[in-house]
């Protein structure tokens, strides 16, 4: 199961495949697809954090509607003064799916492979 964390409008969220789910109205058309900030990715139980590891690993998200989210009445009273106030709020909402979670995270072995060409090189000229 793959799975990713990522950030869309200064809050994170944790996403799989396919999934929906309602964020605060982001500034793109219905139907726009976009690449939302990805600050970590779960591959097989493994969790992968920070740009060193998550790598070129991408999230494409789309945004299928723009909606408005259940109405919140606010009403303020004060006791024995005839004060009284009512007020409404609606949030502004974006349903977003996730479509891929794609690009495989940099791994330690590769890191290792890499490094360890270099070291070999420079004994060898060493004992020359």
């Amino acid at each position: 199961m793959t799975y990713a964390i990522i950030k869309v409008g200064g809050r994170q969220y944790r996403v799989e495949e396919g999934e929906y789910f309602l964020v605060d109205r982001l500034p793109y058309d219905e139907g726009a697809i976009f690449q939302p900030n990805v600050l970590a990715i779960g591959v097989d139980g493994e969790l992968k954090l920070g740009d060193d590891e998550v790598g070129s690993a991408a999230v494409t998200a789309r945004v299928t509607e723009h909606l408005r989210g259940p109405k919140v009445v606010v009403g303020k009273h004060r006791q024995r003064t005839g004060y009284r106030r009512r007020n409404g709020f609606r949030a502004s909402l974006s349903r977003v799916e996730i479509e891929s979670i794609g690009g495989a995270p940099k791994t330690k072995a590769k890191k290792a492979a890499s490094g360890s060409p270099k070291k070999k090189a420079a004994a060898t000229t060493s004992e020359e």
